[in-house]
Formats: structure tokens, sequence, C-alpha cells
């Protein structure tokens, strides 16, 4: 088979001839489980079908499915006939979601009746759908379902799975839309497996290992790398509100080595597990990932780990993952005091593969890379990125590509902007100093948020802080906004004296005057992390009128 035929989905079947009866999936809620070959056969049955339905080579397909083996079966099985799955998050909003969809211009609709219902009412697709699949009763609209796909399709059909190259189009992922519009990046077969690759190798993973993946996307890397992904109970679309017990429980009863979770799970269930002496010894890695991870929270949940075990946080993007990691260890054991001091969260070195430079901060395209663009070490700018993991480019969204996407002319590939602002030390890693839309331009220069947030998060009344800026860039106001520990009841007058005296501390935060208490941050949805400080900023102009 020639090198460039790559196809993602060709990891299963790789599996199924390896460790055959390997259980590949186990789902406590519903006490099922699969085997490597069960899925393959599985998804090689409904792939089958799906040709059959119209959906082959080339046809966009949202799918709409809860985690669930339908989930896992249907994704391998639109990889292996070689289409392109539109992966949007329910979580984005009904007004995202049909801006999203309007611009993927599917012509196929795989999703759970709800889903099915959600489509007729808000008319996503209207124009481009063709064929509709229905996981679960169809409830009088148009097409078919995935039972009867499966029940009119031979079980041991043997299926020839796409000759797709590595550049062909596999899969559109929309962004998060945390910091701006969501848009659609654009995954090549060899993104994938270049992704594949860069997480075997940075995190040392083995075929046989138990995974605990608690964002869906990462679920479908487990069987690709022959771990069992065990799908815990939760809503997927809330970590932040994630029943400790479960995850635990999960993890215990199934003697799971790996798992993935977003800071807000890892923090509450660090907080649980602490209180009640619990301890995680089957956990050989955690990975954390999504926002900067406090190092309170490394440290209460490393707690729960047998010595010289880590939690890692790997840094990156839907348009590029994995391009930095950092391990716990190095953190609480020294780059943590330089982040309490305002130096940023260093996100580590990054991984291999990747080519990652700083580049002046401007907010304007950048057509063509030149070395002349970069800034000397120390310096903050813009965090650019290329290697085999980085998309190209976003479905129709051509401006949005011209923002971020850089040329390469000597090697006709890509940098990517990843929107980010950081700087280099003299050791090679990599510090986090925030989004380069969230920077506040005052009048004395631009004021970054996580270099100056993070003075201010030391302080122990402090669950987190957002700093935002008021008035015209150049003639910024900064105001820091709040959100106190919960369960306690604190003097907000002398907390706010105490954070002044902090500001008054740090030359980075002489300019910050202005402190306003809110109850509870807007966060993304996904990562319940991702502070919405355009929301914010809006919210603190009315306070200070």
């Amino acid at each position: 088979m020639s090198s460039d035929i790559v196809n993602i989905a060709a990891h299963l079947p790789a599996m199924a001839k390896r460790q055959p009866d390997t259980t590949a999936i186990i789902f406590p809620k519903q006490k099922r489980r699969m085997s490597f070959a069960e899925l393959d056969k599985l998804s090689d049955r409904i792939a089958s079908g799906l040709i059959g339905a119209g959906i082959c080579s080339g046809v966009r397909t949202v799918l709409m499915v809860t985690p669930s083996p339908e989930f896992f079966a249907l994704t391998f099985a639109l990889f292996k006939v070689g289409a392109v799955p539109v992966l949007i998050d329910p979580g984005l909003g009904i007004r995202n979601l049909k801006t999203c969809l309007a611009e993927a211009e599917p012509h196929a609709f795989i999703g759970i009746p709800k889903a099915h219902i959600a489509r007729l009412l808000f008319r996503w697709g209207k124009g481009t759908l063709r064929t509709l699949v229905t996981v679960g009763h169809r409830l009088g609209w148009e097409g078919t379902t995935l039972s009867s796909i499966i029940e009119n399709t031979p079980p041991d059909e043997p299926f020839m799975m796409a000759p797709t190259q590595r550049d062909d189009v596999a899969a559109i992922l929309f962004t998060s839309g945390s910091t701006g519009i969501p848009k659609g990046a654009v995954y090549t077969h060899g993104n994938f497996a270049a992704q594949v690759e860069a997480l075997k190798k940075v995190y040392g993973i083995q075929p046989g290992e138990i995974d605990l993946p608690t964002f869906p996307l990462f679920a479908l890397f487990a069987p690709a790398l022959g771990m069992t992904a065990v799908i815990p109970e939760m809503d997927f679309t809330r970590p932040g509100s994630v029943n400790p017990v479960k995850i635990i429980d999960a993890i215990t009863r199934y003697n799971v080595t790996t798992m993935f979770g977003s800071p807000a799970l890892i923090n509450r269930v660090s907080r649980y597990g602490v209180r009640h002496g619990i301890r995680l010894p089957t956990l050989h890695r955690a990975i954390s990932a999504g926002a900067p991870v406090p190092a309170a929270v490394l440290e209460r949940f490393t707690s729960m780990l047998n010595p010289g075990v880590e939690v890692f946080t790997p840094y990156g993007a839907t348009e590029a993952l994995p391009v930095c990691s950092i391990g716990s260890s190095e953190i609480l054991g020294g780059t943590r005091d330089i982040t309490d001091a305002g130096g940023g969260v260093c996100i580590g070195r990054p991984v291999e593969g990747i080519r990652l430079e700083i580049i002046e901060i401007t907010d304007s395209p950048i057509y063509y890379w030149d070395d002349d663009l970069k800034v000397p070490a120390g310096k903050i700018g813009e965090i650019v990125v290329q290697g085999e993991q980085v998309t190209r480019n976003y479905y129709n969204r051509p401006e949005s590509d011209h923002l971020a996407k850089i040329l390469d002319p000597e090697t006709g590939s890509f940098f990517h902007r990843m929107g980010d602002l950081g700087g280099r030390d003299e050791d090679g890693r990599v510090w986090f100093c925030g989004r380069k839309s969230h920077r506040v331009e005052t009048a004395a220069g631009p004021l970054f948020t996580i270099p100056c947030e993070a003075v201010f998060n030391t302080h122990p009344a402090v669950y987190r802080t957002a700093l935002v800026g008021i008035g015209a860039p150049g003639e910024m106001k900064p105001v820091l906004c709040v959100e106190l520990e919960k369960g306690s009841k604190w003097d907000q007058d002398k907390v706010r004296e105490e954070l002044l005296k902090i500001a008054q501390e740090h030359i980075h935060t002489h300019a910050i005057e202005t402190i306003l208490f809110h109850p509870a941050f807007p966060v993304d949805i996904r990562h319940n992390a991702k502070i919405f400080r355009e929301k914010l900023a809006k919210w603190a102009a009315e306070k200070v009128k």
C-alpha cells in the first residue's frame, strides 16, 4: 500500500487483528461493552449500509449522537467510507449551531431524535441535506434509521476501506467560539494520524491500557491508540458539574490507567477526593487541557496519585493539538512560583515535529512567512506553529484563513497563528500570557491577562480573576473582575483593599485600580474553564459608568 494512502480508521482493524478479544469500549451506565473485533465488525457493517444510503466518499455528514457504542461505530464507519464527519459541540448554542451548519453545507445528517427535532425546528441544513439517518426511533421525518441500515446489511460482508490520501479531508471540527465565532477546522487524515502518533510518543501510551475520556473527541483516540475506553456517566457538555463519585468509581472499578479531563473536572474530582482521603493507584497519568490548570488543582490531584505519577497539561487548540506539553512535577517544582509572580503560565516545550515561533503582535493578516517576524527570546509576542498535526485552513471562511494562516514560501506549508500571546525562556520553554484579543491596551502600554491575573489569584479568597479593558484601544481602563471562593462569606471591602495592595506590589499591575466582584463568571460549556471576557467587559462597563 502506498505511504500516501492514510485513513485514520485503519487503526481500528489493525487493533482488531492484533487484540480482537480485548475490550474496546465500556459503557457503565448501559452495562455494555464491545471488543475491538466487535467494534470493527459493526463499523464495517454500518459503512456498507451508509454507502447504500448515499453517504460515501467526500459526503459532509453532520454527526449529532451522544457518546454510545453507536457513536463510536458510526464515526469509524464514516472514516472508513471516506465521508467527512462534521462535529459540532451542541453546547455552542442554537444560534452558533445554525451558523456552523450553514457554513458546513452538509449533505447528510445523522442524529438522535432530539437532534432531528432541533434540525426541523431551526431549519438546519434546509438547502443542502439529502440523506437523513436517525439513531433511535424516527418520529415521522424523512430518511432511515441506523437499526434499519444494520439489519439490511449482511453481518459478515467484507468492507474495503476507502483509499484516502494523507491530504484528503477527514473531518470538519468546529472550534468552541470562546473568543469569537466558531470556525470549522478542516482536518485531513494526515492531521489525525500525526495527532495519534504525537499522543503516543509524548505520553508513552501503550496498547492494552484503560482510558477514561471525559471529552467525546478524545474518546475516539482511545481505540486508535489500542486503549480500552471507559465512557463515564456524566453530562459531557457540563464537565464542571460532574459527579466526582462516578468518575472516581469508574477509575477504581475498571483499573483506569489514563484519564483526560478539563481543568474544571479535575478541580471538582480533586476537591472531593482530598476531602475524603481517596487515592487512585491505578492511574499512570492524567491529561488536562482546554485552559491553564491552576497549580493548586494540580497539587490536590497529584496527592491522590502514586509517587511520580503526573498530570500533564498539553497546550494546543482545535486547529493544532498537541503543540506543547508539561508535567505537574515541573510546574509544582518551580514554574508555579514564576507564574504567581506574574511571569505567565509555563506550557512546556514544543512536542516533537512542531515548529513554534513567537512573532510581533498585530491584528492584521500576515500573508507570507519571514524570519524577521520573530521577536527576541524573552519578549512577549504571538505564538505561531507549524507541523503535521496543524490544520491548514477553515471550511468556507477565507477571511478567517487570512487572519490565522501564514504561508511559508520555502516549504509550501502554513504557520497557524494560535491567537495566543507568550514568550520563550533561555531553556526553550514557552510561557503563555493570554489571548491576543484579550490584551488591554492602556495609554501606558498593553497589559496581558494571565500575568496580571496570576498575582491576584494567590489571594485565599479568590477563586479566579479576569482582567478586562473598558474604552478604546490605546486608552483602555483596566478593570479586574473577581470571582470569590464559594462556601464562605468574604468581606468584599477588605478583599478589595488587599487586592489593590497586591496590585501596587508588582510593576505590571500598578495601573489596575478598579476591582469588581462577579457572582459567577460566564464560561464556555465545553471545558467550563475558558472565561467569556467579552461578556465580562460589557458587564464591567455598565458597573463603572
